[in-house]
């Protein structure tokens, strides 16, 4: 019989019957909860760095932060890697998520005595959980979920992710917009102790290699896994794909809320919401990549996303570029009424569509196509690549915009979009890659 007439609400029934689903909801929401507090800090942080500490070097000490939460992937990412394959993950999931509650004490305290080390610290500590959760979370969900529910388990995953972003940006920016140190306290750790309460409820799946021995060497464990992506071509490429997303996402970020400052004359409400705009766009881009997919492990689109990205970046360095700098603040009303800002808040949401539609099938390939026993071990490899891409261009990023260089925001953000045309021709030879 032919499955013509269904197939156009197929892709959604399994989007809704996933988030129904006992065996995804626990780790959909531990994820979404721990993205919350990560992004909470991290603007909280940001939003303090260019409005209450008035620090000259902005851009550079936001530039730096996000290098600072990344930094710990590089030299954990391999033992999480290896703790994922040789223990359950569920298990493992709920002794990370209880020490963040203990981190999220010191970010709480960075807030309440405006402390840049604290807050710095508070967001080392976030990236070490990170750096050790990515494998358990993204190796469950090979086991957690059928094959054809793969790219839309992703595809969810991603946008929860990006709206937890969105949410935890508003949340960090109101909490320097006037909120008593008292009640972000409070928030912080209903935060954390939520997460840590949808760990408990997540599915044992059991351990993928229970006889693998531990590296007491964390520096030969990440070299192992980058030799393990290296020795097959199409994950290396696929990896490699990956790396540059999350590079250029982190870069972006960066760069986008100081543009839009000196250039736009933004004030916390409007980077807030230009940062929220970046976060359900992704989250858009990731559904529409599993709406596309229909339960298919679907590379096709990703190069066109690629081109996506560059356009929109390119648009928005020239946007901010070419604009006079702002005089004064500016609220929301006037950011909307006025032609640079209309036109940088669609490329930012243009930009992010276009990387969730490149991410989430590429990622989804490299689960699909990794056996249960090292598949926590080869995320973890993607996890390391993808922070070393991140760590070295938001180094590049920083020292660029230094005083000693001094290239604008605007025109690092054209750059990027340039130099993402690479990326589309790189990726091309994947783009044929369509299994059931």
């Amino acid at each position: 019989m032919s499955e013509a007439p269904r197939a156009p609400a197929a892709p959604l029934a399994m989007l809704f019957s996933l988030l129904r689903a006992r065996r995804f909801a626990a780790l959909f929401w531990c994820q979404f909860f721990s993205v919350f507090d990560d992004n909470y800090v991290r603007n909280m942080l940001a939003m303090l760095i260019l409005f209450r500490l008035g620090e000259r070097n902005a851009g550079v000490l936001i530039t730096l932060a996000i290098g600072i939460f990344i930094a710990p992937a590089l030299i954990l990412s391999g033992l999480g890697g290896e703790l994922a394959d040789r223990h359950d993950k569920a298990w493992l999931a709920r002794r990370l998520k209880f020490a963040e509650i203990l981190i999220q004490l010191a970010a709480a305290l960075g807030l309440i005595f405006l402390s840049l080390p604290l807050l710095y610290a508070a967001l080392f500590g976030l990236g070490v959980i990170s750096a050790l959760f990515g494998p358990v979370k993204y190796g469950l969900l090979p086991d957690l979920l059928a094959k054809e529910e793969l790219l839309a388990g992703n595809a969810l995953v991603e946008a929860s992710t990006f709206v937890a972003i969105f949410l935890g940006l508003i949340a960090g920016g109101l909490s320097i917009a006037g909120r008593t140190p008292l009640s972000t306290v409070l928030q912080l750790l209903a935060i954390a102790l939520a997460c840590f309460a949808a760990s408990l409820f997540i599915p044992s799946a059991g351990r993928g290699a229970p006889g693998l021995t531990l590296k007491a060497n964390i520096f030969a464990s990440t070299r192992d896994r980058l030799c393990e992506l290296g020795r097959e071509r199409t994950l290396w490429t696929r990896s490699v794909a990956v790396s540059w997303f999350w590079m250029s996402g982190a870069v972006s970020l960066s760069l986008v809320p100081v543009a839009v400052r000196d250039r736009v004359g933004a004030g916390i409400e409007v980077e807030t919401l230009v940062s929220a705009l970046f976060a359900l766009g992704i989250g858009a881009g990731s559904l529409a990549a599993a709406l596309i997919a229909r339960g298919r492990i679907y590379l096709k689109p990703v190069p066109y996303a690629a081109l996506g990205m560059a356009a929109f970046l390119i648009d928005l360095g020239a946007a901010t570029y070419f604009a006079p700098l702002a005089a004064q603040e500016a609220g929301l009303e006037e950011f909307f009424g006025s032609l640079t800002g209309l036109r940088a808040a669609a490329d930012v949401v243009g930009v992010a569509c276009s990387g969730g539609l490149f991410v989430v099938p590429l990622f989804t390939a490299i689960q699909a196509d990794a056996a249960k026993d090292r598949r926590a071990r080869i995320i973890s490899g993607v996890n390391i690549l993808s922070a070393a891409f991140i760590v070295l261009g938001v180094l590049t990023a920083a020292s660029l915009q230094s005083r000693a260089i001094g290239i604008s925001e605007p025109a690092l953000l054209a750059t990027l979009g340039l130099l993402n045309l690479g990326a589309a021709y790189y990726v091309r030879s994947i783009a044929k890659d369509t299994r059931p």
